[in-house]
């Protein structure tokens, strides 16, 4: 099925009778910090203070604007993670503005159909579907995945020098982050019929038409571009010529619970979530990591001989600004959570992005400690049987990245600008956009955590 627009849900009765549900009364007004906009530029910059907010007054909470429950408290959402069967993941690559006309028909005439395949997909296929992908991202993967990571990484940064050394400035976004986790997705799973700029333009496009907020002329851009992607995903898996031992021979092999082999179109959707997830959001963890490190006091350049340190910072950007800051679930009947009853049906937004803030989990939550114990209590991956299955793979490339970065820049610090620095702002992805960066003196003053 083409991806569905989200609505807020529709008037009902409770499971135990009585007055008619209404969502608007069953949750306050948030307006402590004005309006709650999810794509407004002054959530998208700094979202903590509406995070707290949510958490301390209404930790499940009805927001009108989109039709969504959002839930902030870590509690919460791992509880919505972990129970498959009170919540469903079905809505998850729903689109959550509504596709136009069309859009739409730019969509069905490439032939664009995504099928519960991996993160929306709640049937007994998913487990099957699930060992096929993790295969590829496992812990021996990853480990012999790095030495890759590295070269792709250092042939990056050697452009990046060359452009600070000729203009004395470099977007680090640009050249370096978002490039890296492409072409070490296309290298590791064999894909080498089109070039990175194209496929990351590919992806861009996908989360930007189904989590992002585009005019009805912008969804027509997409949607040509997103039906491309499409086209070129359906032709690889089904034309015959994949590697057997590649992610798509593997899953053009795969058998599903009845014995039947998995669909050309289902197949398509694996790769779609693959592809994506394994690119841009990547992109984007280490876009962030980035940039807070060349900002934080002390930190620049140390990762790039102290490998604890850079592992450390890295999580502590997934705790505390996820790239995927949020994720969605739809109660499959009648359920309470934090004391507030939900109908069947009721969509959820869980707000991950929030839940690493929790004061109730993280001590001092606000600051960025590379010695925090508890930091992998984090959601920045999800939970359960959907948990991220590319998790390894993000923390070592942005890892890596780092340390590279660290490494062959050392003596780089943020550009001076007269203005914030653009940033990714859809409903379930953030990120900066840009890391300019000058020739200078690193940052002096005290380090971070106990790794000083």
């Amino acid at each position: 099925m083409i991806f569905q627009a989200v609505t807020a849900p529709a008037p009902q009765t409770g499971a135990s009778g009585g007055c008619p549900y209404d969502p608007a009364a069953a949750a306050p007004a948030l307006d402590g910090h004005g309006l709650l906009d999810l794509f407004g530029d002054g959530f998208v910059r700094d979202p903590d203070p509406w995070m707290d907010q949510l958490r301390s007054e209404s930790p499940v909470h009805f927001d009108p604007l989109t039709g969504l429950w959002l839930v902030s408290r870590h509690a919460d959402i791992r509880t919505v993670l972990l129970d498959q069967e009170a919540f469903l993941p079905d809505n998850a690559q729903h689109a959550v503005t509504p596709l136009g006309v069309p859009a739409l028909r730019v969509l069905a005439r490439a032939g664009f159909r995504v099928r519960p395949a991996l993160a929306n997909n709640s049937t007994e296929s998913h487990s099957g579907l699930r060992r096929v992908v993790t295969r590829f991202f496992n812990a021996h993967r990853v480990a012999a995945a790095v030495p890759v990571i590295e070269r792709i990484a250092d042939d990056l940064l050697a452009g990046a020098r060359e452009r600070l050394d000729a203009t004395g400035r470099c977007d680090l976004f640009t050249s370096f982050a978002q490039v890296l986790p492409c072409r070490v997705m296309m290298e590791l799973l064999g894909v080498d019929t089109l070039d990175a700029a194209t496929l990351t333009r590919w992806s861009d496009a996908s989360l930007e038409l189904f989590w992002g907020r585009p005019t009805p002329e912008r969804q027509l851009e997409l949607a040509e571009l997103v039906g491309e992607f499409h086209q070129w995903l359906t032709a690889t898996v089904s034309g015959g010529a994949v590697a057997e031992d590649s992610l798509m021979g593997a899953l053009t092999r795969h058998r599903l619970p009845d014995g039947r082999l998995l669909d050309v179109q289902t197949a398509v959707g694996a790769c779609f979530f693959v592809f994506v997830a394994g690119q841009s959001t990547t992109g984007q963890l280490i876009s962030t990591v980035l940039r807070r490190a060349l900002a934080e006091p002390g930190l620049w350049p140390r990762p790039a001989h102290e490998e604890p340190l850079a592992r450390a910072w890295v999580e502590e950007v997934l705790r505390h600004e996820p790239p995927v800051t949020s994720w969605r679930r739809v109660t499959s009947g009648p359920v309470e959570l934090g004391g507030v009853r939900l109908p069947a049906g009721a969509p959820l937004l869980l707000m991950l992005m929030g839940s690493g803030s929790d004061p109730e989990v993280f001590d001092e939550p606000a600051l960025m400690r590379t010695d925090r114990p508890e930091v992998r209590h984090h959601l920045a991956f999800g939970a359960g049987r959907h948990r991220c299955p590319g998790a390894s793979l993000a923390r070592t490339e942005a890892a890596v990245a780092l340390r590279a970065a660290c490494r062959l820049l050392p003596d780089v610090r943020l550009a001076p600008t007269p203005a914030d620095p653009p940033m990714l702002g859809l409903l379930s992805f953030r990120a900066p956009l840009r890391i300019d960066v000058v020739a200078g003196p690193a940052h002096a003053g005290r380090g971070v955590g106990t790794c000083a």
